[in-house]
């Protein structure tokens, strides 16, 4: 059988796997954590675990946009100069 720890905290700490005759430790639950959970928190009341993890952390983890690349650039000035200039031929800003 699959065991999950926690801390002191009932934060997560790892898993292992027991045979099904030996008895759950304290700090251990056969409750599997819940998938995409960045820092699991085990709830001994509710048998259940949960985000433990603020909002800026999440986002501090997820990969960051990518930098446009130059011709990406180019691209954008030229057409933004091409506008600028045709509404200069028309007789200013529309």
């Amino acid at each position: 059988m699959h065991i999950y720890y926690y801390d002191e905290n009932f934060k997560y700490q790892g898993e292992d796997v027991i045979s099904d005759y030996e008895e759950i430790p304290k700090n251990a639950t056969d409750v599997r954590p819940k998938k995409g959970l960045y820092l699991p928190e085990y709830d001994e009341s509710k048998k259940e675990w949960f985000e433990s993890a603020s909002k800026e952390y999440i986002e501090s983890l997820q990969p960051k946009p990518p930098l446009p690349n130059d011709i990406t650039t180019l691209k954008k000035q030229v057409a933004l100069l091409t506008l600028q200039l045709s509404q200069l031929q028309r007789g200013g800003a529309s």
